[in-house]
């Protein structure tokens, strides 16, 4: 039998499952992370006791074979957890999912006949193509509604108009879901779990989603894999339509020269595509340099007081802040903080990576999160006796409208490399969940021992998935 000698570019949780599903097939395999921690977006950063994630991550897939590796991975580890978020609109509360009479109640009696009329239009007179966001939703909520609910939280995380936002983020984020379906899980619930987006139980681990991650390269580790942090990939060497090794740096700027058989890589797909040598054509260097990302930045804040409020997560509409979305980390698990008379929040800003927000100083970004949360009335910052700052770079993928012709440019080059495969969010430009990004990573295994998934078909909730269950996948 041909033995395989993996090379995996990106630590995130599609990287660190290849390499896992190799190692407990004994092939040789290693995994190169240019950060010092696991687990890409899903990690868990410590601090004094307490836990942070960047963003929240739920554990929740219909994909078995991603929840057979979940629990083959943290076993008994895994909280059942009862979703409670809400949205924060106009200095009022919304639970997410729609409640009648909490909906009803904040709207006021004109707003919701203004949106009901608003949905009739739409279903009258609806928008004869939905090329963007805004076309889209409008059809399925009306386009008052749109403005309510959507329009502001939606500029606020990708930074541009929902009019220049490609409908396919739509489809992927939020497909099953409209007015109807939404005032039907009002009445009757859903009872059957067709609408993901308003999923309401799923698990987590004990110590945050990182623990996951970090469980998974220590297994690893003890398989005989390698796991290399701070490891940078700087080339990527081709000789015959094959990758034949790649250069990387450590922190220091000391080079090395890794060798393998397949090359597996969640990095960015822009920066795969310009580390290739020999150089790629002028078009796709030109693609590379269009395909745009949100980054994250998040002011993690320890607090000597008891949460103020229940929610896991609340979305943050208004515009008179800049706050996309706020994470109280104790009620996703008791064990993110020393004990019940802490609390923590994650005061979360979406930006762009040298943006104003990004570029402010740690002292005033964390300043800025303490005015936020006292505006908005959710804790008093008084509390708060530690804090740190966490910018997580091309954290979303953004669907411009003029994506999809960029990244297919990619896409036809990097199909030239008979053992290259993209995997993961960012090694295939796609706003995946966890769940998907790891079914990308075991489908690539087994094209490696012979099957011939088209890896670039998992999507974030298309019927791939269910037919692929049918398949065994």
């Amino acid at each position: 039998m041909t033995k395989h000698d993996v090379v995996i570019l990106g630590c995130g949780p599609a990287g660190l499952a290849a390499g896992y599903e190799m190692a407990k097939r004994g092939e040789k395999v290693v995994c190169l992370e240019k950060d010092n921690i696991v687990g890409g977006i899903s990690r868990t950063i410590c601090r004094n006791g307490f836990r942070f994630d960047v963003g929240g991550h739920r554990f929740f897939t219909k994909i078995s074979r991603v929840d057979k590796l979940w629990r083959e991975v943290l076993a008994d580890e895994f909280l059942r957890r009862r979703r409670l978020s809400r949205i924060y609109y106009n200095n009022k509360f919304f639970n997410y999912p729609l409640k009648l009479a909490n909906a009803l109640a904040g709207l006021g009696v004109v707003n919701s006949i203004g949106i009901l009329a608003s949905f009739v239009a739409s279903k009258v007179r609806p928008y004869s193509q939905e090329n963007t966001f805004e076309e889209w939703v409008s059809n399925r909520f009306g386009k008052k509604l749109f403005r309510l609910f959507f329009k502001t939280y939606t500029e606020k995380v990708w930074g541009i108009p929902c009019s220049q936002i490609a409908a396919e983020w739509a489809v992927q984020r939020i497909r099953g879901l409209s007015l109807t379906s939404a005032v039907k899980t009002i009445l009757f619930g859903d009872k059957q779990g067709k609408i993901k987006t308003l999923i309401q139980e799923f698990d987590y681990p004990r110590l945050g989603p990182g623990q996951m991650y970090e469980a998974m390269a220590e297994k690893i580790r003890q398989m005989g894999g390698e796991i290399l942090l701070k490891h940078k990939a700087k080339k990527l060497q081709v000789e015959n339509r094959k990758i034949i090794t790649v250069e990387v740096a450590d922190e220091q700027g000391n080079s090395r020269i890794i060798e393998g058989t397949d090359f597996l890589t969640s990095i960015p797909v822009d920066e795969l595509a310009l580390a290739i040598v020999p150089m790629a054509p002028k078009n796709v260097v030109e693609a590379a340099g269009k395909l745009t990302y949100r980054s994250l930045l998040t002011v993690n804040l320890m607090m000597n007081q008891k949460e103020n409020f229940p929610d896991m997560w609340i979305y943050i509409h208004s515009p008179e802040v800049k706050v996309g979305r706020i994470q109280c980390f104790k009620n996703w698990s008791p064990f993110m903080v020393p004990d019940g008379n802490y609390s923590s929040l994650g005061v979360e800003y979406f930006c762009t990576e040298g943006d104003d927000l990004w570029s402010r100083p740690d002292e005033e970004l964390i300043k800025l999160a303490k005015q936020e949360i006292k505006q908005l009335g959710l804790a008093d910052p008084a509390g708060v006796f530690d804090a740190f700052v966490v910018r997580m770079p091309k954290t979303y993928p953004v669907y411009s409208m003029d994506y999809k012709q960029y990244l297919q440019t990619i896409k036809n080059y990097l199909a030239n490399f008979r053992n290259l495969q993209c995997i993961g969010r960012n090694g295939m430009f796609k706003y995946n969940n966890m769940d998907h990004s790891i079914l990308s990573a075991l489908l690539a295994v087994e094209n490696i021992f012979g099957a011939h998934y088209d890896i670039w078909a998992v999507n974030t909730e298309d019927q791939y998935h269910e037919q692929g269950e049918s398949r065994g996948i």
